[in-house]
Protein backbone atom coordinates (compact mmCIF):
# COMPACT_ATOMS: atom_id res chain seq x y z
CA UNK A 1 0.00 0.00 0.00
CA UNK A 2 1.43 3.20 -1.01
CA UNK A 3 1.63 5.65 2.20
CA UNK A 4 1.54 9.28 1.82
CA UNK A 5 4.65 11.87 2.49
CA UNK A 6 2.60 13.04 5.74
CA UNK A 7 1.67 9.58 7.31
CA UNK A 8 5.58 8.59 6.92
CA UNK A 9 6.27 11.80 7.95
CA UNK A 10 4.23 10.66 11.58
CA UNK A 11 5.34 7.36 11.67
CA UNK A 12 8.96 8.93 12.22
CA UNK A 13 7.87 10.10 15.61
CA UNK A 14 6.81 6.12 16.55
CA UNK A 15 8.00 3.50 17.25
CA UNK A 16 6.13 0.66 15.93
CA UNK A 17 6.85 -1.78 18.71
CA UNK A 18 6.75 0.59 21.58
CA UNK A 19 3.53 0.44 23.90
CA UNK A 20 2.83 4.14 24.86
CA UNK A 21 1.63 5.37 28.02
CA UNK A 22 -2.09 6.85 27.31
CA UNK A 23 -1.39 10.34 28.05
CA UNK A 24 1.64 9.62 25.72
CA UNK A 25 -0.23 7.83 22.86
CA UNK A 26 -2.97 11.13 22.69
CA UNK A 27 -0.52 13.36 22.85
CA UNK A 28 1.32 11.88 19.71
CA UNK A 29 -1.81 11.40 18.32
CA UNK A 30 -3.61 15.21 18.48
CA UNK A 31 -0.36 15.94 17.37
CA UNK A 32 -0.56 14.12 13.97
CA UNK A 33 -4.23 15.42 13.43
CA UNK A 34 -2.71 19.31 13.74
CA UNK A 35 -1.78 18.89 10.02
CA UNK A 36 -5.57 18.26 8.40
CA UNK A 37 -8.17 20.38 7.65
CA UNK A 38 -10.83 18.67 9.42
CA UNK A 39 -11.65 17.54 13.22
CA UNK A 40 -10.39 13.63 12.94
CA UNK A 41 -12.12 11.21 14.44
CA UNK A 42 -10.25 9.17 17.00
CA UNK A 43 -10.32 5.61 17.38
CA UNK A 44 -9.19 3.14 19.83
CA UNK A 45 -8.58 -0.65 19.01
CA UNK A 46 -8.79 -3.46 21.23
CA UNK A 47 -7.68 -6.92 20.15
CA UNK A 48 -8.88 -9.14 22.32
CA UNK A 49 -8.30 -13.40 22.91
CA UNK A 50 -11.46 -13.90 22.12
CA UNK A 51 -12.92 -16.75 19.31
CA UNK A 52 -16.10 -14.70 18.18
CA UNK A 53 -17.39 -17.96 16.49
CA UNK A 54 -18.25 -19.31 19.65
CA UNK A 55 -21.23 -17.75 21.44
CA UNK A 56 -19.38 -17.77 24.56
CA UNK A 57 -17.26 -15.42 23.42
CA UNK A 58 -18.74 -13.26 21.33
CA UNK A 59 -18.68 -9.48 22.80
CA UNK A 60 -21.14 -7.14 22.06
CA UNK A 61 -22.83 -4.49 23.82
CA UNK A 62 -23.26 -0.70 24.26
CA UNK A 63 -21.95 2.04 26.29
CA UNK A 64 -21.80 5.66 26.96
CA UNK A 65 -19.09 7.72 26.42
CA UNK A 66 -18.51 10.27 29.19
CA UNK A 67 -17.45 13.20 26.79
CA UNK A 68 -19.81 11.37 23.64
CA UNK A 69 -18.49 11.32 20.60
CA UNK A 70 -18.41 14.46 19.33
CA UNK A 71 -20.33 13.48 16.43
CA UNK A 72 -23.66 14.50 15.78
CA UNK A 73 -26.15 11.33 15.56
CA UNK A 74 -29.16 11.55 13.50
CA UNK A 75 -31.91 8.99 15.15
CA UNK A 76 -34.89 7.38 13.35
CA UNK A 77 -37.69 6.02 15.17
CA UNK A 78 -40.17 3.54 14.03
CA UNK A 79 -43.09 3.41 16.12
CA UNK A 80 -46.77 4.21 16.35
CA UNK A 81 -49.15 6.54 18.50
CA UNK A 82 -48.37 8.05 21.86
CA UNK A 83 -44.80 6.64 21.55
CA UNK A 84 -44.18 8.96 18.63
CA UNK A 85 -44.61 11.96 20.84
CA UNK A 86 -42.12 10.74 23.35
CA UNK A 87 -39.76 10.12 20.45
CA UNK A 88 -39.79 13.62 19.19
CA UNK A 89 -40.32 15.21 22.44
CA UNK A 90 -36.39 13.16 23.30
CA UNK A 91 -34.64 14.76 20.49
CA UNK A 92 -34.97 12.17 17.37
CA UNK A 93 -34.31 12.91 14.05
CA UNK A 94 -36.64 11.21 12.36
CA UNK A 95 -40.02 9.82 13.44
CA UNK A 96 -42.92 7.86 12.02
CA UNK A 97 -43.57 4.64 10.95
CA UNK A 98 -45.03 3.71 7.40
CA UNK A 99 -44.12 6.32 5.22
CA UNK A 100 -40.24 5.50 6.48
CA UNK A 101 -40.63 1.98 5.87
CA UNK A 102 -41.89 2.69 2.26
CA UNK A 103 -38.65 5.27 1.85
CA UNK A 104 -36.11 2.34 3.00
CA UNK A 105 -37.82 0.02 0.71
CA UNK A 106 -37.91 2.03 -1.72
CA UNK A 107 -35.98 4.91 -2.41
CA UNK A 108 -33.08 3.21 -0.69
CA UNK A 109 -33.26 5.84 1.81
CA UNK A 110 -30.49 5.79 4.70
CA UNK A 111 -30.24 9.45 6.05
CA UNK A 112 -29.96 8.21 9.64
CA UNK A 113 -27.07 6.39 11.99
CA UNK A 114 -29.40 4.58 14.41
CA UNK A 115 -32.29 3.37 14.24
CA UNK A 116 -34.90 2.46 17.01
CA UNK A 117 -37.88 0.49 17.31
CA UNK A 118 -40.80 -0.19 19.62
CA UNK A 119 -41.65 -4.27 20.00
CA UNK A 120 -44.53 -4.24 18.39
CA UNK A 121 -43.64 -2.69 15.24
CA UNK A 122 -40.25 -5.25 14.76
CA UNK A 123 -42.49 -7.55 12.71
CA UNK A 124 -42.24 -4.88 10.26
CA UNK A 125 -39.31 -3.68 10.63
CA UNK A 126 -37.41 -7.28 10.53
CA UNK A 127 -38.60 -7.44 7.01
CA UNK A 128 -35.68 -4.70 6.15
CA UNK A 129 -32.87 -6.80 7.73
CA UNK A 130 -31.64 -7.35 4.07
CA UNK A 131 -31.15 -3.97 3.71
CA UNK A 132 -30.48 -3.12 7.42
CA UNK A 133 -28.49 -5.80 8.60
CA UNK A 134 -25.44 -5.39 6.26
CA UNK A 135 -25.20 -1.52 7.38
CA UNK A 136 -25.48 -2.41 11.05
CA UNK A 137 -28.67 -0.42 11.08
CA UNK A 138 -30.79 -3.29 12.40
CA UNK A 139 -32.03 -2.66 15.86
CA UNK A 140 -31.57 -5.44 18.68
CA UNK A 141 -33.05 -5.45 22.22
CA UNK A 142 -29.38 -6.41 23.21
CA UNK A 143 -28.41 -2.69 22.46
CA UNK A 144 -31.31 -0.96 23.62
CA UNK A 145 -32.46 -0.20 19.71
CA UNK A 146 -35.78 -2.23 20.74
CA UNK A 147 -37.67 -0.59 23.12
CA UNK A 148 -40.89 1.24 24.39
CA UNK A 149 -38.96 3.27 26.23
CA UNK A 150 -38.00 5.25 23.36
CA UNK A 151 -37.57 8.40 24.83
CA UNK A 152 -34.67 6.87 26.94
CA UNK A 153 -32.93 5.39 24.29
CA UNK A 154 -33.17 8.45 21.70
CA UNK A 155 -31.67 10.63 24.67
CA UNK A 156 -28.82 8.25 25.43
CA UNK A 157 -27.70 7.92 21.81
CA UNK A 158 -27.85 11.45 21.53
CA UNK A 159 -25.34 11.59 24.47
CA UNK A 160 -22.95 9.25 23.27
CA UNK A 161 -24.08 5.68 23.90
CA UNK A 162 -22.46 4.00 21.07
CA UNK A 163 -23.05 -0.13 19.84
CA UNK A 164 -19.66 -2.31 19.17
CA UNK A 165 -19.36 -5.69 18.29
CA UNK A 166 -15.85 -7.83 18.11
CA UNK A 167 -15.37 -8.70 14.94
CA UNK A 168 -14.22 -11.89 13.12
CA UNK A 169 -10.62 -11.58 13.57
CA UNK A 170 -11.26 -10.59 17.20
CA UNK A 171 -11.26 -7.12 17.14
CA UNK A 172 -13.49 -3.96 18.17
CA UNK A 173 -13.18 -1.21 16.83
CA UNK A 174 -14.64 2.47 18.68
CA UNK A 175 -14.60 5.58 18.28
CA UNK A 176 -13.40 7.76 20.91
CA UNK A 177 -13.98 11.24 19.88
CA UNK A 178 -12.77 14.25 18.19
CA UNK A 179 -9.13 15.24 17.52
CA UNK A 180 -10.26 18.83 19.02
CA UNK A 181 -11.23 16.72 22.38
CA UNK A 182 -9.69 17.93 25.58
CA UNK A 183 -6.33 15.21 26.59
CA UNK A 184 -8.47 14.74 29.77
CA UNK A 185 -11.80 13.95 27.74
CA UNK A 186 -10.37 11.52 25.25
CA UNK A 187 -8.51 10.13 28.43
CA UNK A 188 -11.45 9.39 29.87
CA UNK A 189 -13.44 7.48 26.68
CA UNK A 190 -10.80 5.36 26.25
CA UNK A 191 -10.64 4.15 29.81
CA UNK A 192 -14.42 3.74 29.87
CA UNK A 193 -14.06 1.35 26.73
CA UNK A 194 -11.37 -0.03 28.30
CA UNK A 195 -13.25 -0.89 31.79
CA UNK A 196 -16.58 -1.63 29.51
CA UNK A 197 -14.98 -4.40 27.28
CA UNK A 198 -12.81 -5.82 30.88
CA UNK A 199 -15.93 -6.22 32.72
CA UNK A 200 -17.39 -8.18 30.11
CA UNK A 201 -14.75 -11.35 29.73
CA UNK A 202 -15.77 -14.52 29.28
CA UNK A 203 -14.74 -17.04 31.44
CA UNK A 204 -13.77 -19.37 28.91
CA UNK A 205 -11.23 -17.11 27.88
CA UNK A 206 -7.59 -18.20 29.48
CA UNK A 207 -4.24 -16.40 29.86
CA UNK A 208 -4.15 -12.50 28.93
CA UNK A 209 -7.67 -11.27 27.25
CA UNK A 210 -6.62 -7.40 26.25
CA UNK A 211 -3.79 -8.66 23.71
CA UNK A 212 -3.05 -5.08 22.35
CA UNK A 213 -4.41 -1.26 22.42
CA UNK A 214 -3.94 0.69 19.64
CA UNK A 215 -5.34 4.10 19.36
CA UNK A 216 -5.07 6.20 16.02
CA UNK A 217 -7.02 9.08 14.29
CA UNK A 218 -8.64 9.14 10.80
CA UNK A 219 -5.39 9.88 8.95
CA UNK A 220 -2.90 8.74 11.34
CA UNK A 221 -0.77 5.77 12.16
CA UNK A 222 -1.66 3.67 15.02
CA UNK A 223 0.08 4.22 18.14
CA UNK A 224 0.34 0.99 20.63
CA UNK A 225 -0.59 1.79 24.28
CA UNK A 226 0.45 0.25 27.86
CA UNK A 227 -2.97 -1.74 27.97
CA UNK A 228 -2.96 -1.44 31.93
CA UNK A 229 -2.26 1.94 31.58
CA UNK A 230 -5.42 2.43 29.70
CA UNK A 231 -7.39 0.37 31.58
CA UNK A 232 -6.79 2.54 34.41
CA UNK A 233 -6.94 1.31 38.27
CA UNK A 234 -9.76 -0.57 38.44
CA UNK A 235 -9.40 -2.79 35.39
CA UNK A 236 -5.86 -3.07 35.46
CA UNK A 237 -5.57 -6.55 37.26
CA UNK A 238 -7.89 -8.21 35.09
CA UNK A 239 -6.13 -6.80 31.82
CA UNK A 240 -2.51 -7.81 32.60
CA UNK A 241 -3.93 -11.25 34.05
CA UNK A 242 -1.75 -14.46 33.07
Amino acid sequence: MKRSRRWKEAMADVDRFREYQLDKGIELIKKFATKTKFDETVEVTVNLNVDPRKADQMIRGTLTLPHGTGKTVRVLVLTKGEKQVEAREAGADHVGFDEFIEKITNENWFEFDVLIATPDVMRDVGKLGRVLGPRGLMPNPKTGTVTFDVGQAVQEVKAGRIDFRVDKYGIVHIGVGKASFEPEQLSDNIREVIGTLTRMRPAAVKGVYIKRVTLSSTMSPGVRLDRSDAAGSAARLVVTAD
